[in-house]
């Protein structure tokens, strides 16, 4: 396991060496291949996970059967945190979006940390705070931004946790197909396709395999407001 991407998590990277190791003393790793679920929405929770290499994905399915991905995760996030605090069934299915490395730590061991190291509880907190803010932003851009202008913030969005420097810009590899992509942002796929057409005409991105190259970071930023 790799214990160094760990200690850099935000719920890691505060704890002192002792509390540390309490808590990694207690994970279990979880190896998972492209499109392997490590649980399904209605699904009874006792664990979270962090992601330790790969991505994962969040989504929902509605009664239609269409679905909609909440959020895209990588390495040093965590998940499942909210059965948690509330013991309910999974309201999300997570899913590899490729090959992907997982430490998992059921919510039992976790309390035995909490109640001798409240700093945990802490850091749980400001992570949920997180992610509620991300959500809260997602639901304001359905409102307020149009598709393209939610194309562009989702490819922000990316880059600022995936992306890596290339010869002419940054390199993305999201690892999401097209149609993943429509259901982050919330549209369909040949409106997203055609908003993607858009920025390739105008010079600000290339598309690769499951990933972009960020040519113009400033016009795509521009776009996105």
């Amino acid at each position: 396991m790799d214990i160094e991407v760990l200690r850099r998590a935000p719920l890691f990277a505060s704890l002192s060496d002792e509390v540390f190791s309490a808590l990694t003393e207690e994970l279990t790793e979880v190896d998972l291949s492209r499109g392997a679920s490590v649980f399904r929405e209605g699904d009874q929770g006792d664990q979270l996970y962090f992601i330790i290499s790969g991505k994962i994905k969040l989504g929902r399915t509605s009664t239609d059967g269409r679905e909609n991905l909440i959020a895209v995760l990588g390495p040093g996030e965590l998940f499942g945190e909210m059965a948690l605090f509330d013991p309910s069934p999974r309201n999300a299915t997570a899913t590899a979006v490729s090959e992907t490395r997982l430490a998992g730590l059921r919510h039992e061991n976790l309390r035995k940390v909490i109640l001798t190291s409240p700093e945990v509880s802490v850091q749980l907190l400001q992570a949920l705070a997180s992610r509620l803010r991300r959500t809260n932003e997602s639901l304001a851009d359905l409102v307020f931004s149009d598709v393209p202008g939610r194309v562009a913030k989702a490819l922000l969005d990316l880059a600022d946790r995936f992306g890596r420097p290339a010869t002419d810009g940054i390199l993305v590899a999201h690892e999401l197909t097209q149609e993943e992509l429509a259901q982050l942002v919330g549209a369909s796929r040949e409106t997203v396709n055609k908003a993607l057409a858009e920025f390739v005409q105008r010079g600000w991105l290339r598309l690769e395999a499951r990933a972009v190259v960020i040519l113009d970071i400033q016009r795509l930023r521009q776009r996105s407001r």
